[in-house]
């Protein structure tokens, strides 16, 4: 594609993460914006502050024949992922979707062979792969020796606009199914094993969800190669802020932790900046001399030039146009997205029934 003729696309889901792909969209001229999609009124401000005159639906099945797009962002609830993506790989279209790919395994698959079926792309939205600070919190992971210990959690002592988010979230799927599958992907790349079994624990904290829902979760994994990582995430105005920002891996080598002073301030866990925020990395050795002394002073990795949350999905949308040029093979990616959810599903099985589930 070029600047001439330029891919045409659809903005299903004007939200947080909707907004902050349409903004990549609209500032690429690789890209040209030919409809916004929501069911109220975010696709008009979201048009307003664009200044783009873009033109508004409300029905995503009239949308997708009137626009005629090339290619589809999704960025709506759970729920809707599976039918808004396969009717806009029959169009034709290729797609860029907010994780999960789907809010059922059976989901995610048939939007994979239907992909495969008519050879277009579809990109997952696992923001933090592009993230450079994670990208090294990985690497350095890797230096660590095995078995790893891998603790991470996202807890959101969320209020007002973000309370109404997580609760309609919840309608479909569990906290530690829908953040959990970025730390899950994050664990599988530092281990490169296999997991091998999961249990989790979960508590519903408020009459404003379904009975058979919960938001408060945490996983535990076991990877074949001895390793093990926990996950928490808890969603609500009743939430903790007290360590709701843990990043931390350690091995028989030393340890490695995101320190992220600002992002891990007081009313910052409901903020979408401070999730991918890193700011620094802290590099532990382990190695003693004669005396248990340590040998090596912990080292610190200066993260302050960190991409934004707008400028990460500016990359992702970068990869997306790339995977569309250059006709990137997406079946790992896709088949990575599919992993990391049935590992989440598992989790949240266990938390149902109280028992370890098998992988």
């Amino acid at each position: 594609m070029s600047e001439i003729n330029p891919i045409k696309i659809l903005i299903v889901g004007c939200g947080n993460m909707g907004i902050a792909h349409a903004t990549a969209y609209h500032n690429f001229p690789e890209f040209e914006i030919c409809g916004l999609v929501s069911r109220g009124d975010s696709k008009i401000k979201l048009n307003e502050q664009l200044q783009g005159n873009y033109p508004l639906f409300s029905d995503f099945d009239e949308a997708l024949i009137q626009s005629k797009p090339d290619a589809v962002c999704i960025s709506t609830y759970p729920d809707t992922h599976e039918e808004f993506a396969l009717k806009s790989l029959e169009a034709g279209c290729h797609i860029f979707i907010e994780k999960p790919l789907a809010d059922t395994i059976v989901g995610c698959e048939r939007i994979i062979a239907k992909a495969k079926e008519v050879e277009k792309k579809v990109v997952v939205g696992y923001i933090l792969r592009h993230h450079p600070s994670w990208i090294r919190f990985i690497e350095e992971a890797e230096k660590l020796g095995k078995p790893l210990v891998m603790r991470m959690n996202l807890n959101q002592q969320s209020q007002g606009y973000m309370w109404d988010v997580h609760r309609n979230l919840m309608k479909s799927l569990s906290p530690i199914v829908d953040c959990g599958v970025h730390y899950i992907d994050v664990m599988c790349q530092m281990t490169r094993s296999k997991p091998i079994s999961v249990s989790a624990i979960g508590a519903r904290l408020t009459n404003d969800i379904s009975e058979d829902n919960y938001n408060y979760g945490q996983l535990q994994i076991r990877f074949e190669d001895g390793s093990v990582g926990w996950y928490e995430a808890g969603w609500g105005p009743m939430v903790s802020e007290t360590a709701f920002f843990v990043k931390d891996v350690f091995g028989p080598k030393g340890s490695v932790s995101i320190t992220a002073k600002d992002a891990g301030a007081s009313g910052q866990s409901d903020n979408v900046d401070s999730h991918t925020k890193t700011e620094s990395i802290r590099v532990h050795h382990a190695e003693i001399d004669s005396k248990n002394k340590f040998i090596k002073a912990d080292e610190w990795i200066d993260l302050k030039d960190e991409p934004d949350h707008q400028e990460l999905c500016n990359r992702e949308q970068r990869y997306f146009l790339k995977a569309i040029q250059e006709n990137i093979n997406l079946e790992d990616h896709l088949e990575d997205a599919l992993n990391s959810l049935k590992i989440a599903f598992a989790c949240d099985e266990s938390v149902k029934t109280g028992e370890t589930v098998k992988l």
